[in-house]
Order: structure tokens, then C-alpha cells, then sequence
């Protein structure tokens, strides 16, 4: 492990035990039952395999945005439609299933990759307007969200949707479209071996592919690549429209999965859960499932302390805002790293010194 890896790992733990920490003091100042109220945090979602399996369901779809996120990030392209992309990419996979009668395992495979289209889809727009007129994709992304989600309610209420179900939903899917559920007495399902191979598949697709080369040069420095040779533009476009289709296909594993139909009114909230996730992996696919478990971990446990006890579970977005803000913070432990950098320096000066005393001898 390099230094600076170790560095930014050293890092990210501080910020999460602090954001602990700051979590555990409005524990004892809030409840009557703190002991309590912290073990149902830190343990709830271990005690039986219910609660464990609450833990992994919800930690796919985060896997999938944090994915989606990372990919987009490590081109430094901050486009934030990965909300927008889950969402529509459930849209359009429940529009195939509702219209296809397709045999099983054949069913889904097809509603994951047309969620997946249209995911990146709605990803394409400001990924065009970036490369093509400079518009800051942050911005179009944003407004993206809201476009892909009222057109999203109006293909369902519009198309599918069941006037018998006594509320705003969708026919029911045919059982030959849902994931196998893979864990008795949980919910958990297929999906997770699916969001699994997608960390594989993204981690070969920018360490091992030359366009996750040219796509992390356009990161790194964009007037270098440019220099280099690489087709910037191309990069901006590709980048965000994978992201935008890795997030359609978790949106679309997330409701064939989780859901006997489309009952989605609002969106899901995945998309920005997967900024968070991404930012705490430092946009490395390998580690986006940790924090994707991690995540949803004190997700679980904070609804399950809420439950039984007197404290609120929104103290866990009080964790999340602590960890973002330090994680993203360049100056948090600057001086030990200064420290380190010139130590390093020192010890290869020494060397280099003693070396050229050696020649000079003989």
C-alpha cells in the first residue's frame, strides 16, 4: 500500500470514528436509555437474520449509485443524475415486463438492460450539453432529475397503471420478471450478485481498458490528455452515459427485486445516498460495497434504535453530514501528511547521499 493510499484511508477512518463519536455524545445527552439506545444502534442489525438481511437488501442499490457516482467522479464530471437514471431505468423496465410476455431469466436480463438504456439515457443530455456547449453538467443533471421524474409518472399513470390497485401503481409484475429471493426469512435477493459482478466489471473496465484510461487521465488533467491525444469529448460523453446506465440497471434490480409493482411517487433517494458512498470510497469500485454495507448498516440500525428507543434514527443523517464534510476535507490531517512527505524526502536524500559517497570511494 502506497503512501498516499494509506493516507487517504487513515483519513476517511478518522472522519467516520469522529462522526461516531459526535453520534454517541447526542446519544447520552438525548436519551434516558443511552446504553441501551447504542447497543440497539451498533448491534440491532446483527441480532437475528432478519435484520442482517435488511442490511444487504438495502445495500444494493447503493452499490449500483455509488458505482454510478464514482465512475462519473473519477472523470471529474460532476453530474448528479443518478437519482434521475434509477429512477427512469425502473420506469422503462417496468414498461417492458407490463408488455412482453418473455420466459423467465430471459424476462429480467431483458428489463435490466432496457433499464439500464434508459438510465443512460437521461444521462446523455447533460453529458451532449457539457461536451458539445460547455453547460455545467452539475447543473443540467440536477434539473434532469425532475424531468426524467415526471415523465417517469406519466408513462405509469398514463400506460400502466392499475385502476384497481385503490391507489397510484402499476399492474402487478408476472412472476416471471422478479429476482429470486436467495435468503429464507429475508427479502434479500439475486440483485446482490448482480451489484457484485458490476463492482468487478467497472473496477476492469477503468484499470484494465484503455478507455478507463483515458478516462481517468481526463480526471487527472484534462489539458494533459488533450496534449496526449485523447479524445476529451468522447470521455465526457461516455463517462456520465455509463454512469447514468449503471444507475438505470440498479433502479431496475432494486424494483424487480423489492417490489410486486411500480408504487414509486417520489424519488427513491438512491441517487444522492450514492454521492455519499462514492465520496467515502474515493471513487475506487472496490470499495464502494464496503461503504455501501457500511452505510446501510447505520441506516438499519438507526431505525432500529428508533424503534425501541427514545432517540430519533435522523441522528444517522447528522453522521452522514459529519463524515462528508470531513472526508472531503483537504486540510484534515495535512500536517501529519506534510510530516510524512518530508520524511520521505529526507530518507531518500540521505540514501542518494551516502550512495554517492560509496562511488566517489571507490
Amino acid at each position: 500500500m502506497n503512501k498516499r493510499v494509506l493516507f487517504e484511508t487513515i483519513r476517511t477512518l478518522v472522519a467516520i470514528g469522529v462522526a461516531l463519536l459526535l453520534a454517541l455524545i447526542i446519544i447520552f445527552s438525548v436519551s434516558d436509555e443511552p446504553g441501551y439506545a447504542l447497543e440497539r444502534f451498533l448491534l440491532g442489525p446483527v441480532t437475528n437474520l432478519r435484520n442482517f438481511g435488511n442490511v444487504l437488501e438495502m445495500a444494493i442499490p447503493l452499490i449500483f449509485t455509488g458505482l454510478a457516482i464514482s465512475v462519473m467522479f473519477m472523470a471529474k464530471q460532476f453530474n448528479l443524475g443518478a437519482e434521475g437514471g434509477f429512477f427512469f431505468g425502473a420506469v422503462g423496465a417496468t414498461a417492458l415486463v407490463l408488455t412482453f410476455n418473455l420466459p423467465p431469466v430471459i424476462l429480467p436480463v431483458a428489463a435490466i438492460i432496457v433499464g439500464a438504456l434508459a438510465g443512460g439515457l437521461g444521462s446523455a443530455l447533460p453529458a451532449v450539453l457539457k461536451a458539445r456547449m460547455g453547460a455545467s453538467e452539475l447543473v443540467s443533471s440536477l434539473m434532469m432529475n425532475f424531468i426524467l421524474f415526471w415523465l417517469g409518472l406519466f408513462i405509469i399513470n398514463n400506460y400502466f397503471r392499475d385502476a384497481m390497485a385503490g391507489a397510484m401503481a402499476s399492474h402487478r409484475f408476472p412472476d416471471a420478471a422478479k429476482l429470486t429471493r436467495i435468503l429464507p426469512g429475508t427479502r434479500l435477493h439475486f440483485g446482490i450478485f448482480i451489484a457484485l459482478a458490476m463492482v468487478v466489471v467497472v473496477y476492469l473496465f477503468l484499470y484494465r481498458s484503455r478507455w478507463g484510461y483515458a478516462l481517468r487521465m481526463v480526471g487527472l488533467n484534462i489539458r494533459f490528455a488533450e496534449y496526449s491525444g485523447i479524445n476529451t469529448k468522447s470521455v465526457i460523453l461516455y463517462s456520465q452515459i455509463i454512469g447514468g446506465m449503471i444507475a438505470g440497471m440498479g433502479g431496475t434490480v432494486e424494483l424487480l427485486g423489492m417490489y410486486p409493482r411500480f408504487t414509486w411517487f417520489q424519488l427513491p433517494g438512491y441517487g444522492w445516498d450514492g454521492v455519499i458512498v462514492a465520496i467515502m470510497a474515493r471513487n475506487n469500485p472496490l470499495l464502494v460495497p464496503v461503504f455501501a454495507f457500511f452505510l446501510a448498516y447505520l441506516r438499519i440500525g438507526a431505525d432500529i434504535m428508533a424503534r425501541v428507543t427514545d432517540v430519533p434514527s435522523e441522528v444517522v443523517a447528522i453522521i452522514q453530514g459529519v463524515m462528508i464534510m470531513l472526508v472531503t476535507a483537504e486540510r484534515l490531517l495535512a500536517g501529519w501528511r506534510h510530516r510524512m512527505v518530508v520524511k520521505d524526502k529526507m530518507k531518500a536524500a540521505e540514501a542518494a547521499e551516502v550512495e554517492g559517497g560509496g562511488v566517489q570511494h571507490g
